[in-house]
């Protein structure tokens, strides 16, 4: 059961009310370099990302941020402010779908009054955005130590600047690099509030390391039905967030965008060179965003039986394998050409449903 919370929107994008668990990155260009922000911008929308940050250091960043808007229209843009309430202004003046900031660090009342005004008269939901690594003084002198409970205290003093300034279009984010942290805040916040929350583990790492650690976190919170929008932070080129944010969606069940790749870890019944084949099929299916089942297994033990249940998928065998569609053999196909057979299976299928559709 997914939990319930309120709606905002970003955009044409809706996060909580029960929509689908969107997913979304972060450029690392300079900003206030408007070709290559809107060039990352449209790279990401492009395999998929729903919701697009842009760092807003400066004014002349914030300035950037009109011409950027203008380029990339189709795109939901939220705009990361940190200390100075005028950047916010000047974001949500030059047409940003959303705001992530403290009202606490932006100013004094007066000053976070005005940005809720503008994002009020606008539409502009606001992500309050608790990072472990960078807590209040107080709170931390409060709770003696970054604890899941001084986060959580942290968020509610946030919102409720934002509450008793009669704004409501709220989103949370409670972040820490490490995961057992970052679930409990989560969870001790879920049970005392309606916000959507966007969720991710902060500083997580390289693509290795980074992905294994945000993939326990992220989907240990979405298996108990908390999260609305997901980030998986890595030390990477920001399109493989992305690609790492639906595989763990699909891997729940959650979203079925682009294709499932089911491979065996291989054993010394293999007989074909399956670690390579299955690279290759990864990485030549990457920009397909049909949901399909593809598997590529290595021997006659399981390889049937799975490729039977996927919508195209091959068996190995001895310097071959056995190429199957929908349930059905296809034919027998030597080792050398099993990924141009697999491939233009999948081909003929998607063109199949396109003309359905």
């Amino acid at each position: 059961m997914r939990r319930k919370t309120r709606a905002v929107r970003l955009g044409k994008v809706q996060v909580g009310g029960g929509a689908p668990v969107s997913v979304q990155s972060m450029t690392n260009t300079d900003t206030r370099n408007v070709a290559a922000t809107v060039a990352q911008v449209r790279e990401l929308a492009g395999v998929g990302a729903e919701i697009v940050r842009v760092a807003v250091p400066d004014r002349e960043a914030a300035e950037a941020l009109r011409q950027i808007r203008a380029q990339v229209p189709e795109v939901a843009l939220v705009a990361d402010i940190h200390f100075d309430h005028r950047l916010a202004l000047a974001a949500v003046e030059a047409g940003v779908d959303g705001l992530r900031l403290n009202p606490g660090n932006i100013g004094g009342r007066d000053k976070v009054a005005e940005v809720v005004r503008a994002a009020g008269e606008r539409g502009v939901p606001i992500r309050i955005g608790v990072n472990a690594g960078s807590l209040d003084r107080k709170v931390l002198e409060r709770f003696g130590a970054v604890s899941a409970e001084a986060m959580v205290a942290s968020a509610l003093e946030h919102a409720a600047i934002l509450e008793d300034l009669g704004f409501t279009a709220v989103k949370v984010s409670l972040k820490a690099s490490n995961v057992s942290l970052t679930v409990a805040a989560y969870r001790l916040l879920a049970d005392q509030v309606d916000y959507p929350f966007h969720v991710g583990i902060t500083e997580a790492g390289t693509m290795r390391g980074g992905l294994v650690k945000s993939a326990v976190g992220i989907g240990v919170l979405l298996a108990q039905g908390i999260g609305d929008t997901i980030r998986v932070s890595l030390t990477a080129p920001p399109r493989h967030e992305v690609w790492a944010g639906y595989e763990i969606l699909k891997a729940l069940g959650l979203r079925h965008r682009g294709v499932e790749l089911i491979s065996c870890p291989t054993c010394g019944r293999t007989e074909i060179d399956l670690v390579g084949i299955a690279t290759e099929v990864e990485e030549r299916l990457q920009g397909m965003t049909r949901a399909l089942k593809v598997a590529v297994m290595g021997c006659v033990v399981n390889g049937p039986g799975e490729a039977r249940e996927a919508d195209v998928g091959i068996a190995g065998g001895k310097g071959a394998g056995l190429l199957f569609r929908r349930g059905e053999p296809v034919r027998i196909v030597p080792e050398p050409d099993l990924v141009d057979a697999l491939l233009e299976e999948i081909e003929k299928l998607q063109s199949e449903e396109e003309q359905v559709d």
